[in-house]
């Protein structure tokens, strides 16, 4: 039997690490402007396949996709076919479900190849806010030079012209806020940067869910 007890204590500490593990993933909050300036790579894609590449200690998931349009990226890669993510959450992998929906996936750029995890901002196409896709579509470009400034915790104080005081993370609704649904923080002519909504829809029930 004592055979048996080593094998048992080795399993449950195997599975303690585990569990420990899936912790070790931590990513600051990110509004989806600065998202999409700090990444190489913006598309918006249907992932149609995947394949556990045998390297590194967890693997890597290639994931192949369809890629329906580029945002950001065009002097980078021509066209995604695959986007890379360590096959393991807790070392910040991504997953994606093959052949349900649409994506819009962030990364960056190595050696020609796409990498994207947990702290880059993926998500559904159809989860998006009107407001997000005609960011990503043209309005979060126009405020790359724009800083956004997290304010957790009152008071806080833009110390310069070209900052947007993030606010979302003093609302009990949690995150995504407000400003990260609705607003980009954009550059105006004098130079200063300020939250801009723009334009928005009252009857969202018509809208085209693959637009813009």
């Amino acid at each position: 039997m004592k055979p048996v007890c080593q094998l048992l204590s080795l399993l449950f500490v195997f599975s303690s690490l585990r569990l420990d593990e899936l912790e070790a993933c931590s990513c600051a909050l990110t509004h989806p402007q600065d998202a999409f300036c700090n990444s190489d790579i913006v598309i918006r894609a249907k992932v149609v396949g995947k394949k556990l590449l045998k390297d590194g200690p967890f693997g890597t998931m290639r994931y192949t996709v369809k890629q329906m349009k580029m945002y950001k990226g065009f002097n980078t890669v021509q066209h995604v076919q695959h986007v890379y993510t360590d096959a393991s959450e807790s070392l910040c992998g991504v997953k994606f479900d093959i052949n349900k929906y649409q994506y819009l996936i962030t990364g960056r750029v190595y050696d020609g190849k796409v990498y994207t995890g947990l702290c880059n901002f993926n998500e559904r196409w159809e989860r998006l806010s009107l407001a997000q896709k005609k960011g990503m579509n043209h309005r979060y470009q126009l405020g790359c030079n724009c800083r956004i400034k997290p304010c957790h915790y009152l008071p806080c104080f833009v110390t310069s012209k070209n900052e947007c005081l993030w606010t979302d993370m003093l609302s009990h609704f949690g995150y995504p806020g407000y400003q990260s649904r609705h607003y980009a923080c954009i550059q105006q002519k004098e130079g200063y940067c300020s939250w801009y909504r723009g334009m928005t829809s009252r009857d969202k029930t018509n809208m085209n869910t693959t637009d813009p």
